[in-house]
């Protein structure tokens, strides 16, 4: 009999023993998976935090846009020396539809490429017109925001009628742009030489003032120059090659989300009418 019962002491002992053997592995397990979650957590509240860093990193850049200092009436500093033009009300309707802010650089146009592929500014808008040969030398366009020729200006009181009469006189251009190389392409053809200025406003000085016997520009450019100013030019008809669109341009790639947000917002202004405002506005269109 007592060894009956020391056999069922000894048999509930071990099933207790046992009992609490599985309940502390069973907590030890509980601990580990309650670890686990907790780091499981935590991982995904830091990837999260990152997530919305960059998100507001991305939402807050202000993108550094660089142009010309008086290509009027695209750009050019007002009577009140304000800073206007088409191109800076075109892409202050983009900014305000597409919900991003930039920074306007007044650099020149030679600057202003030069500041774009070495990664100082962001884009470019200076009435740059969209060629092959642009694109194919690193240029990256959005669509036309306006189509524009170039022509030939010369004094108010020159007897130049046309290219004929140019064999042997010089002609003015501005450096690095489609008007320079219209000038360029005719200049053997007619005995003319090219002199080279780093602004409208000077060229148009050196016409006036005789150092050359005409200039080559943007027609809308020279156009509301000589309407605007009273600057003693006129244009010389028949002179104008065939119109090409200006477009917004960037320099790198990894930019392409400006072009992508200027393109929709160009669509945005053109089909709600802020962009006939803007024409009309400055060129009575």
């Amino acid at each position: 009999m007592k060894k009956k019962i020391m056999a069922v002491i000894l048999g509930m002992t071990m099933a207790a023993a046992m009992t609490a053997c599985g309940s502390g592995a069973d907590t030890a397990a509980t601990a580990d998976t309650a670890a686990t979650d907790d780091t499981a957590a935590t991982d995904d509240t830091a990837a999260a935090d990152t997530t919305a860093a960059d998100a507001t990193a991305t939402d807050s850049k202000k993108w550094i846009i660089a142009t010309d200092t008086a290509f009027k009436p695209f750009e050019y500093t007002d009577d009140s020396g304000e800073f206007v033009g088409i191109d800076m009300d075109i892409l202050a309707a983009v900014a305000e539809d597409q919900g991003f802010e930039y920074e306007i650089q007044v650099l020149g146009w030679d600057a202003s490429i030069a500041a774009c592929q070495a990664g100082q500014a962001d884009g470019m808008i200076a009435g740059a017109s969209i060629t092959d040969e642009r694109k194919e030398s690193g240029w990256i366009f959005s669509d036309g925001y306006y189509d524009a020729n170039q022509c030939m200006a010369v004094a108010a009181n020159s007897d130049i009628s046309g290219f004929d009469d140019l064999d042997g006189q010089s002609v003015a251009v501005k450096t690095g742009t489609m008007s320079a190389a219209y000038a360029e392409s005719l200049s053997e053809e007619y005995g003319f030489t090219v002199t080279y200025f780093e602004d409208s406003p000077t060229m148009y000085q050196a016409v006036v003032g005789g150092q050359v016997a005409g200039c080559f520009d943007d027609t809308p450019i020279m156009a509301s120059n000589i309407k605007d100013t009273g600057i003693a030019m006129k244009l010389v008809e028949g002179t104008g090659n065939e119109p090409a669109a200006y477009g917004f341009a960037i320099f790198n790639a990894d930019n392409q989300e400006l072009v992508d947000m200027f393109n929709k917002g160009l669509a945005n202004i053109k089909s709600n009418g802020k962009y006939d405002e803007i024409i009309a506005k400055y060129l009575g269109e």
